[in-house]
């Protein structure tokens, strides 16, 4: 085998590998909301592998019978009779050999998934307010040394070495110019490590686990704040994830709890405000974090003078605070759903508060782009 042809080789299966996954990712986002409302996702990191099943891709081809069997052209018939007896619908029919149909199963990554939902859901990149005072360092290729790995060659300063080297020493005939480099000659890329600021944000995730929130509630705030949380995770280097539960008090927990706890009680909704506040002002300077604070709830409070703390609440520190923030209100047929009624009466003209209702795991699609479609 000559030896350019293993890279051409290669270059073809890159071309079918990346063919096929352009496949793969439009069946994804055919059936995207079927995959993003699936439970059982909840609680997997960006770079975790998960299992999706797409219907398989039969390349058409001709089969041939038995030479008994007869076929087309063969035997009686009429013009528009049927060739053959049709095939019975999957389910159907007697135990026998034949092959079953089968759906494909490819390997993706959660991080992918999340790419896939942003670009169908056409959300935009985020602008961070600023950057922090955490440093990221980075490689530049900078300068130019005599040693280092073949991969970092400079041809170019290389072949000027050598050029130079034999003007001065009279070897170079510009009738037949030929230049070949000797060790000396040889120079290579040097990098330098840089440090820069990076913009980092933090996303505070607050979700009312009281009686009148039931499993399916706290399930679709689930697989949405886990949407959510994987989107943001790509548009920050530096993203950070609180989560606090509240029913009449609010409190902190760790991802795991958040995502599988069941609770009940009263509701409260300033205790969880009070906290996030808290949190806030303990650990993330707004001047130098982007702030997401994300609220979920049935919309029934426990009075309205919780209500208005509530309000004063966000006009005084949450709001100034925030890029954004989030109040998503899902129906319940024990809450009043009241509150985001209370919230749009105070903030109606305000754009960094973002409301909206989901009525069932269906909505679930476009409450996310009605929240990050903004791009704060």
């Amino acid at each position: 085998m000559p030896f350019w042809y293993t890279p051409r080789v290669a270059l073809k299966i890159d071309q079918d590998h990346a063919r096929f996954r352009h496949i793969v990712r439009g069946r994804i986002r055919k059936n995207l909301r079927k995959f993003i409302s699936k439970g059982e996702l909840i609680g997997r990191k960006g770079k975790d592998q998960v299992s999706i099943p797409i219907p398989h891709i039969e390349i058409p081809r001709f089969r041939f019978s038995d030479q008994q069997a007869g076929g087309v052209a063969q035997g009686d018939g009429e013009v528009g009779d049927p060739l053959g007896q049709g095939q019975e619908g999957p389910g159907k029919g007697k135990a026998g050999q034949g092959e079953g149909e089968h759906a494909l199963e490819v390997e993706i990554s959660i991080d992918e998934l999340a790419e896939i939902l942003g670009e169908e859901l056409e959300l935009p990149d985020i602008q961070p307010r600023g950057k922090s005072r955490i440093q990221m360092a980075h490689d530049k290729y900078s300068g130019i040394r005599r040693v280092g790995p073949e991969s970092l060659r400079h041809f170019r300063r290389t072949y000027r070495e050598a050029l130079k080297r034999q003007i001065v020493s009279g070897t170079f005939n510009p009738n037949q110019p030929v230049v070949i480099p000797t060790p000396d000659d040889k120079r290579y890329r040097s990098w330098k490590t840089s440090t820069e600021p990076a913009a980092n944000a933090v996303i505070i995730y607050m979700m009312d686990v009281s009686g009148s929130m039931g499993d399916e509630q706290k399930e679709i705030v689930r697989i949405e704040s886990f949407w959510i949380d994987a989107w943001l995770q790509k548009q920050y280097k530096g993203l950070e994830s609180r989560f606090i539960i509240h029913d009449s008090v609010a409190r902190e927990v760790d991802r795991e709890t958040f995502f599988r706890t069941r609770e009940s009680g009263g509701t409260m909704i300033s205790s969880a405000f009070k906290l996030c506040k808290k949190i806030i002002e303990t650990d993330y300077s707004p001047d130098q974090w982007n702030i997401y604070p994300f609220h979920f709830s049935d919309g029934d409070n426990w009075s309205m003078d919780d209500t208005l703390a509530c309000v004063d609440i966000m006009k005084q520190s949450l709001l100034p605070w925030s890029n954004m923030f989030a109040y998503g209100q899902v129906e319940s047929p024990y809450g009043s759903g009241q509150f985001i009624k209370d919230l749009r009466e105070h903030f109606a003209a305000d754009g960094r508060l973002v409301l909206c209702e989901i009525p069932n795991k269906d909505a679930i699609v476009a409450s996310i782009k009605e929240f990050l479609g903004k791009g704060k």
